[in-house]
């Protein structure tokens, strides 16, 4: 009976990761490693490896950094200037605790306007690395959803063959 119900906090645990990706205040990672843990230390020590907790680490080296390289990359390629950029980065990260989960979508593009104008763009040219930084968040977050699922997908992998 206790191996059902850590199995069901399992998968709600990892359900509730991909919540996370939309509501920062949840926090996606710690979420998927919560299950991976549970799995570890109540129902077997022995399955999951040192190589699993490797690669876990490494997916969730990618996740922390999904967001910020994607909004600075994207705001980089839509002509917004290196001030852009990290004001970009900046901005998802305060964005996140102004107004979840719509604030890492529109603190970013703002404050990307307003810097861009600041450094003598047009309007245009502001609004346009503006939307770098949308496609930057919406990236992003695909990017996230991807390697979760990539390490679900592993996890049970593992657990079942």
């Amino acid at each position: 009976m206790l191996d059902i119900l850590i199995w069901i906090a399992i998968v709600v645990l990892f359900m509730l990761s991909f919540v996370g990706i939309l509501f920062p205040i949840i926090p996606s990672v710690l979420v998927l490693w919560i299950g991976f843990l549970l799995y570890h230390f109540i129902l077997n020590a022995n399955e999951l490896g040192l190589s699993f907790w490797i690669i876990m680490g490494v997916f969730t080296i990618i996740l922390f950094v999904a967001d910020i390289i994607a909004n600075s990359y994207f705001v980089k390629k839509f002509g917004g200037t290196k001030w852009g950029e990290r004001a970009a980065a900046v901005a998802v990260i305060v964005g996140a605790f102004i107004t979840p989960p719509f604030g890492i979508i529109y603190v970013p593009f703002i404050v990307v306007f307003l810097i861009e104008m600041t450094q003598k763009r047009t309007a245009k040219e502001a609004f346009r690395a503006s939307i770098g930084s949308l496609i930057g968040f919406l990236s992003g977050a695909m990017a996230k959803v991807v390697v979760q699922l990539i390490m679900i997908i592993w996890f049970f992998i593992v657990v079942l063959f």
